[in-house]
């Protein structure tokens, strides 16, 4: 059963440098163990400021970056390079800055990929591309996770149908409450499949649906994302402000 472990520092900035140096600190352990890692980024405004407060911690360097698996959680279905994307917005705060393999780096496609704007075929594209091992998932080593205010996270949302999908590793997301309305997310059982999930939320705006997600609200999808290990919420205070003991 999954441990869960709820961390609160003071606010966004000791956020991303906190979550930066854990991010560190993981990779390097899954390196030792067994030489390679795979994370599952994310994106939103915290999750570009830990990509970019992890490029200036030191204990970086210990990282060997070429035996690196990064996948993306979600992605908006709009054309690659486009700003919000998700892996454009990675690789601008650090991707571009380190020595990756282009090979380990899979982002999910874009609307005028080799699949066009058929958003399922995306999806299915990209779920052959996790089977990267012969399984149907990678290692996860950490599953990064942001928390909407509507206590979505990657691009599940609360009442949306694809909720509900146990059948495939990916979906396509359509008629999104979020723009943009199409999207690619990992599925439920997915996100579960992680050695440890990380749900990060900085300010006021998330304290509703984080304290209602860790208050055991089965409704919101991030009450759900848990880690087959951990299951970490790394929060400010603001985002904290409604935790019940």
């Amino acid at each position: 059963m999954s441990k869960t472990l709820v961390v609160v520092v003071p606010d966004a900035g000791a956020l991303a440098a906190t979550v930066a140096s854990r991010l560190i600190a993981k990779i390097v352990d899954a390196q030792a163990e067994r030489g390679s890692a795979g994370v599952v980024l994310t994106g939103g405004r915290i999750a570009k400021r830990v990509l970019a407060a992890l490029k200036d911690l030191p204990e970086a360097a210990a990282i060997n970056w070429s035996q690196v698996d990064l996948w993306w959680g979600d992605e908006r279905f709009l054309p690659s390079g486009d700003p919000e994307r998700n892996e454009t917005q990675a690789r601008e705060a650090l991707l571009d800055a380190l020595p990756v393999d282009p090979a380990r780096v899979h982002a999910m496609p874009a609307s005028d990929g080799p699949d066009g704007d058929d958003a399922e075929a995306a999806a299915a594209r990209y779920a052959q591309e996790l089977r990267i091992g012969g399984a149907d998932l990678p290692p996860f080593d950490v599953l990064m996770l942001g928390v909407g205010e509507d206590g979505h996270v990657a691009s599940l949302f609360p009442e949306h149908p694809v909720l509900n999908e146990t059948t495939s590793t990916t979906a396509a997301v359509h008629n999104s409450p979020k723009p943009p309305p199409t999207r690619i997310t990992l599925t439920m059982p997915t996100i579960q499949a992680a050695d440890e999930v990380w749900l990060i939320a900085a300010g006021p705006d998330k304290a509703d649906s984080v304290g209602q997600a860790l208050g055991g609200d089965k409704l919101l999808p991030a009450a759900h994302a848990t880690g087959v290990a951990k299951t970490y919420w790394l929060l400010d205070q603001a985002a904290a402000a409604k935790i019940k003991s």
